[in-house]
């Protein structure tokens, strides 16, 4: 059985990370955290996520909780899965890492302290976007420079970061498939004059309402358009693929991984 610390246990991801592990086989909730300060501590995790007390208790400090913990799903922000970071790289736990909107200075950090533990990180933790990560890389190769590329994201109005950590990691993916730099040929929204160039990458921000996530992108040729869309109807589905690439990562050996790894799409 492995056991599984989440991080914001009495957020909306955490509460959903917490009901999707209680009816995942093989896997269990060791704890959750919160912040500290809040009412929840001392709770069970279960009982916060509307699925009854499973004997979870929420702790203030992720070292109080790794007692018989395997692995640990952190959805929170840089700051915070910083300190997961370096918990987990001393105790040599896996971790599932999908926050977004790091730094430089961090993502450096994350990628030196590899060596001591197991970490998925990826920027999506669904599986249908990773799949059209990879149909992305193999559309945006095959069509080339005769079609340009456009990619438009929108999500809920809370959301911190824009664009959005998916729709940095198409870009990126795209450009390095058309062999671009994606530093002197991304562009990020228009205004006024703004006549495209042949080799630009558009990248496009929504804010609106509650949308879980969309992301849109376009090919265009002259005559025809590829589109390429996917949109995420609730948050399950990226915490069913955060406790998949949990239950991976227990078996493999210390390093950076993502989920391309994970579902096995490494070309």
């Amino acid at each position: 059985m492995i056991r599984i610390i989440v991080i914001g246990a009495a957020g909306r991801m955490g509460k959903t990370i917490v009901s999707c592990i209680t009816d995942t086989a093989g896997v269990e909730v060791a704890a959750g955290t919160e912040v500290p300060g809040s009412p929840v501590i001392g709770a069970d995790a279960g009982a916060l996520a509307g699925v009854g007390d499973i004997g979870a208790k929420v702790f203030d400090r992720l070292e109080d909780a790794l007692a018989d913990a395997d692995a640990i799903i952190d959805f929170s922000s840089p700051e915070a899965s910083m300190a997961t970071v370096r918990v987990a790289a001393e105790a040599s736990l896996a971790l599932v890492l999908g926050t977004t909107g790091f730094s430089a200075g961090q993502l450096e950090e994350i990628k030196s302290l590899a060596s001591s533990f197991r970490c998925v990180m990826a920027p999506n933790m669904s599986i249908g976007v990773n799949v059209l990560f990879k149909v992305v890389e193999d559309v945006a190769g095959i069509l080339g420079d005769a079609y340009d590329v456009e990619i438009v994201e929108a999500h809920h109005k809370f959301k911190k970061d824009a664009p959005s950590g998916t729709a940095v990691r198409i870009s990126e993916i795209v450009a390095r498939a058309l062999g671009r730099d994606l530093e002197k040929v991304g562009v990020y929204g228009r205004r006024g004059l703004a006549e495209r160039g042949k080799f630009d990458i558009g990248v496009h921000t929504v804010r609106a309402g509650d949308i879980v996530g969309e992301h849109r992108v376009m090919f265009g040729g002259m005559g025809e358009t590829l589109e390429i869309f996917h949109r995420a109807q609730s948050r399950e589905t990226f915490a069913r693929g955060a406790v998949r690439a949990a239950q991976w990562a227990v078996g493999h050996s210390n390093g950076l991984y993502d989920m391309q790894d994970v579902l096995g799409l490494r070309g």
